[in-house]
């Protein structure tokens, strides 16, 4: 294929869940500026030190698992069905420890920072508990979303390298913020 027609195809394939991931982010965005949002904010000290970390492990996480199911689909060692195969399985798995586990991780560190600069903090239960709750509902989300994505523009003939990047940032930052205001909600019944 010339250079040219690659070029093309890609930008092709690429602007409009560029466009979506723009509109995503923007919502997200709205979300953050909402009053519920700075309630939790003032309510929860230190959630808004982890938002970064925890916005930015979603797209680590799950821009992984996205570009193992990729290779994995390229290579022929992943069938581009919901059967059972265990290299699928085993890339699933490993994705909701990682994602579970460092979003528990941001919250017990944002603690540990805040009470190390002696700054104001919510309990440490608390803000592991929001990063727990938004981290487990964000890997159900990005897990189910991703296997949807890749095997369905595999199928359809898309290249899904060219869509991950932009749907797991835009699918990490509107639910991960979203899920992230219901966990407060959660965390402040439970607790």
């Amino acid at each position: 294929m010339e250079v040219r027609e690659e070029v093309r195809r890609i930008y092709r394939e690429s602007v409009g869940i560029l466009s979506v991931s723009l509109l995503g982010g923007l919502f997200a965005g709205a979300v953050l500026g909402s009053d519920a949002m700075r309630a939790a904010f003032r309510q929860y000290p230190g959630l808004l030190l982890l938002l970064p970390a925890f916005l930015a492990t979603r797209g680590n996480v799950y821009g992984a698992f996205g570009a193992r199911l990729s290779s994995g689909l390229h290579q022929g060692l992943i069938e581009p069905d919901l059967a059972y195969d265990e290299r699928l399985v085993n890339a699933v798995v490993a994705s909701f420890v990682n994602g579970i586990g460092i979003s528990v991780l941001v919250g017990a560190l944002s603690w540990g920072i805040l009470q190390a600069l002696g700054r104001e903090s919510a309990r440490l239960v608390e803000l592991v508990g929001i990063t727990f709750v938004s981290g487990v509902l964000t890997s159900v989300v990005l897990v189910f979303g991703l296997l949807l994505l890749v095997f369905g523009s595999y199928e359809f003939g898309l290249d899904p390298d060219n869509l991950i990047g932009p749907i797991v940032t835009m699918l990490g930052d509107v639910f991960g913020v979203v899920f992230l205001y219901v966990a407060v909600v959660v965390v402040g019944v439970v607790l």
